[in-house]
């Protein structure tokens, strides 16, 4: 009797000793990060994995994948639908490819609403770069060139694709846009080989990492336009898209179009988990997201690495990825007739 009652004692105390084992404790989480290694996509994922693990209970380890191609798209439909449910596995993607969705691209393998948002380190306004021996000083003389401007893409859900495509539709712009480039490193190698003379990307990226620290320095390239509510003080020279709209006069369909496509801006560099994630985990995930980038020895790191942090909250992303899923079929309409659909 005492036997028994001590085996049963003591496989209480082992299961209560499993409940309260953290699920992370031994375990290791991988993001798959839709762009190759060294875009500043990439660099962000790399930093918080150093220091997130600390903030997530049990302590996992945290690596990196790259599985780049079609701007993340690639990345995000592997997350969504091959990866189990289970917290191990989170995607780094482009933050508008709910462009994909809404223009009901048929590659598209999930519903951007239904993500598991956990949180972007920072927001993303944009910029474009022209290089600075070309003919084009101004978004006045892309107007009125008489041959449009090369510019480099991933895909459709690039900034390098539909910044220039909203520009020609609510500036009177033109762009030749070559898709098609792997990551943004490939664009920025063709226009220094002089197959192509622009780019549009985030700021962030454009003061993170070569080749534009040094591009900068001897005047390679110059800025032509911006995407924030005001100017940047490093590029206060450049008009943003709003003082432009202003001034060419864009009309109200004009300025709800670009209002939907500069969502993805607050959106910034999103991680996310596939549906289905218990919920205990996905609150583990954020709230340690969120502890993570309030951290003083993250924050450091970042600005030694030329990363800014303005980090967005898991729950202002799933709003304004409703919102945006919630876009009007006009503004639908307009949106795939710009990013080249019937």
């Amino acid at each position: 009797m005492i036997l028994i009652l001590v085996l049963l004692l003591s496989l209480g105390w082992r299961s209560t000793l499993l409940a309260q084992t953290p699920f992370y404790q031994g375990k290791t989480i991988n993001i798959l990060v839709g762009t190759k290694a060294g875009d500043v996509y990439d660099l962000y994922p790399r930093l918080l994995a150093e220091f997130w693990t600390k903030y997530i209970p049990g302590n996992p380890n945290i690596i990196i994948q790259n599985v780049p191609g079609a701007a993340s798209l690639i990345a995000a439909n592997q997350v969504y639908n091959v990866s189990k449910p289970d917290g191990l596995t989170l995607a780094a993607i482009y933050p508008a490819l709910y462009f994909d969705q809404l223009i009901k691209k048929s590659e598209v393998k999930y519903d951007w609403a239904k993500w598991n948002w956990l949180g972007s380190p920072v927001k993303s306004n944009h910029l474009l770069y022209m290089r600075a021996d070309t003919p084009y000083k101004t978004i006045d003389e892309v107007r009125k060139a008489a041959t449009a401007p090369k510019c480099g893409s991933t895909g459709i859900a690039s900034t390098g694709y539909y910044k220039p495509k909203l520009m020609e539709e609510a500036l009177g712009t033109k762009f030749d846009i070559v898709s098609g480039y792997v990551s943004g490193q490939d664009i920025d190698l063709a226009v220094e080989r002089g197959e192509l003379q622009c780019r549009a990307f985030t700021i962030t990226a454009y003061y993170a990492r070569e080749p534009f620290i040094s591009w900068r320095k001897r005047n390679f390239t110059n800025v032509l336009i911006q995407t924030g509510n005001t100017r940047d003080p490093r590029i206060k020279d450049a008009p943003t898209i709003y003082e432009l709209m202003d001034r060419y006069k864009t009309s109200e369909a004009g300025r709800s179009l670009a209002k939907v496509i500069l969502a993805s801006g607050d959106l910034g560099r999103p991680i996310v988990a596939p549906p289905g994630v218990p919920a205990d985990r996905i609150k583990a995930l954020r709230e340690g997201f969120d502890k993570t980038l309030a951290d003083p020895a993250l924050l450091a790191e970042a600005e030694r690495r030329r990363l800014e942090i303005d980090p967005t909250r898991w729950d202002e992303m799933e709003s304004l990825a409703k919102d945006v899923m919630a876009t009007p079929p006009d503004i639908v309409t307009r949106m795939n007739k710009l990013l080249g659909g019937n």
